[in-house]
């Protein structure tokens, strides 16, 4: 340690930069047990300070900002070094240094001191509340960055910076979202900014996904916490504004956020062998957070609307055909079709939101929704990798439950459970079919088809029917149970009774007693417009219902020699003590008889 320090306070203008280079080095690859927390914060501000005077007088020059700055980065890599780097006056110089290098094309050494402001206020939390203070006014300053760069690198380490900055201070979100930058809001910033990572890693372009991640993450922060601090519209007549949760309130402010997720979810390349990952894994999370609304539907469904945000074909007669059209299993969901057109408590608080059955989606259009329909099927998307992760995940017919599954997982994902990967497409795939009669019909064909093969248990099945009844039982990802559960029950539009009728009661009786359905509900009558025939169908297992054989009468000789057939096995019983003898019926029988004839 002091040999560093000696050979870095040795520096003085007349150093060649070979040798400053080295000593920088040094500070570099040195072990983190080199540093005492003083001499590390003595270094960390003499190397600062040496920056702030850097020219030709100075004992560094701009060309040697790069280092300097990745050297400080590693100082404050310990808690020390980045406690000391959280002052607002260090924030403050660190934030205009990156400002200054990247004004004088030195893209390096700018993102080295963004890279240090992040990994201040991703280890002391303190500083996130100091960074986007008066006295630092680093929020504004990084969106203004944000909203001008096309760097990938440079979106990613702002954006990072930006989603730290409003996690633990959900309250400056209002600020973000009510401000303008350069004439610009947030969510027209990031709306630009995820179509141009999208591209950039349609074409392989480095760092693309790690920029479209944190660009996505930071939007989440902004579409979970702005409805609940500001006066935003309820989506559901029961809530009132002190009980906010996901999806159940929303600003019209946000709308425009809609389409861009839609194009990233439906443009982001295919991912292996893993199908749902990062960045996936956070559009969807995103997407849940906004209602299937009626100014907003039409974008969801990739329908054409007007100007004033309705649909186009709002005033025409409503029927099923005016619905999204239902799919047969002749046209292969694997397919994509297109149209005419803190994590696991979220997903807690979005399963809440979907289990109570009776609750509204709407709410009043807009004025300024977006005008512009993406040219998607959102549900043949989420379906197809809906099937691609079961595919993955529960291969054939394999038991949710079992060890080789539980064990895959971890191998491949150390961090997040099965509950935490497909539980929130289960989540948007529901509120789909929740809002709209044609993807519930379509869902249902899809899963449940009129021309099911009903000749075997349902629940033994190897496709996608199979194992979400195999989930109902799980004991090990209860998150995805409930999702399964709550998918199904909405495709059957909240009816138990038709939910049964269709797979049968054995299947959901834990789930609907769950939802405090406690009997077997009544079946369904012959009249009954539904597209299977119950009367044929075994209420509990659902599969066909098995003709009872008519056994040919015994005659007096066959029932003659069953009899003592029980005789001799219960006077076996009986002697060997299993039984014993006032139980016999056998026993009990010819005592009664014997008595009858006395």
């Amino acid at each position: 340690m002091a040999d560093i320090l000696k050979a870095y306070f040795a520096i003085s203008p007349s150093s060649s930069r070979t040798e400053v280079s080295d000593v920088f080095n040094k500070i570099i690859t040195a072990s983190p047990f080199t540093f005492t927390p003083a001499s590390r914060v003595e270094l960390i501000q003499a190397i600062i300070q040496d920056l702030k005077n850097a020219g030709s007088k100075g004992k560094l020059t701009h060309k040697d900002a790069a280092q300097a700055l990745l050297s400080i980065k590693t100082l404050g890599k310990d808690p020390a070094g980045s406690r000391h780097l959280a002052s607002s006056s260090n924030l403050s110089t660190l934030l205009g240094f990156a400002t200054t290098f990247r004004d004088k094309d030195d893209p390096e050494a700018a993102s080295e001191a963004l890279r240090t402001i992040a990994n201040a206020l991703l280890l002391i939390e303190e500083a996130r509340s100091t960074f986007i203070s008066k006295e630092v006014n680093g929020g504004e300053t990084c969106i203004l960055m944000l909203e001008k760069t096309t760097s990938p690198d440079y979106i990613f380490i702002l954006s990072r910076i930006l989603f730290l900055s409003t996690a633990s201070g959900p309250a400056y979100i209002e600020t973000i979202v009510d401000g303008k930058y350069h004439g610009r809001t947030i969510v027209d910033i990031l709306g630009s900014k995820l179509d141009m990572m999208t591209n950039a890693l349609r074409g392989s372009t480095p760092t693309a996904k790690e920029a479209l991640t944190d660009l996505l993450k930071f939007l989440f922060n902004i579409l979970l916490h702005y409805p609940k601090i500001t006066d935003s519209e309820p989506q559901n007549a029961d809530m009132s504004a002190d009980d906010k949760v996901i999806g159940d309130f929303w600003s019209y402010k946000l709308d425009p956020m809609l389409p861009p997720l839609l194009r990233v979810f439906r443009d982001l390349p295919p991912m292996s062998p893993i199908p749902i990952a990062a960045p996936l894994t956070h559009v969807i999370h995103s997407l849940i957070t906004i209602p299937v609304s009626p100014s907003l539907k039409p974008i969801w469904l990739g329908q054409p609307i007007t100007s004033s945000g309705r649909n186009s074909l709002c005033n025409t007669p409503k029927s099923k055909s005016s619905e999204s059209a239902p799919g047969s299993r002749s046209d292969s969901p694997t397919r994509m079709e297109k149209s005419p057109v803190s994590r696991s408590s979220t997903i807690d608080r979005a399963l809440s939101v979907i289990a109570a059955a009776g609750r509204s989606l709407s709410r009043t259009s807009s004025p300024t929704s977006p005008t512009v329909a993406v040219e998607i099927d959102v549900l043949q998307r989420a379906y197809d990798l809906l099937e691609q992760g079961f595919s993955r995940y529960f291969p054939g017919d394999v038991d949710p439950d079992s060890l080789e599954v539980r064990q895959h997982h971890k191998e491949e994902s150390a961090l997040d459970t099965l509950d935490d990967v497909l539980s929130p497409l289960i989540v948007l795939i529901t509120r789909l079919c929740i809002a709209d009669e044609g993807s519930r019909v379509r869902l249902r064909q899809w899963i449940i088809p009129d021309d099911l093969d009903r000749s075997s248990p349902l629940e033994q099945r190897s496709d996608i029917l199979g194992k979400c009844l195999r989930l109902l039982a799980s004991v090990y990802h209860p998150r995805l149970k409930d999702a399964v559960g709550e998918m199904l029950y909405a495709t059957c539009d909240h009816n138990a009774t038709t939910l049964c009728a269709l797979v049968g009661y054995g299947n959901v009786a834990g789930f609907l007693f769950n939802k405090g359905v406690l009997n077997a509900p009544p079946s369904l009558n012959s009249s009954s417009d539904h597209p299977v025939d119950s009367q044929d169908l075994d209420p509990i297992t659902g599969i066909k219902a098995k003709p009872k054989e008519n056994l040919p009468e015994m005659t007096d000789e066959e029932k003659e020699r069953e009899m003592e057939k029980l005789f001799v096995l219960f006077d076996r019983l009986e002697k060997t003590g299993n039984l014993p003898p006032d139980q016999n019926p056998i026993r009990k029988a010819i005592q009664q008889q014997g008595q009858l004839g006395k």
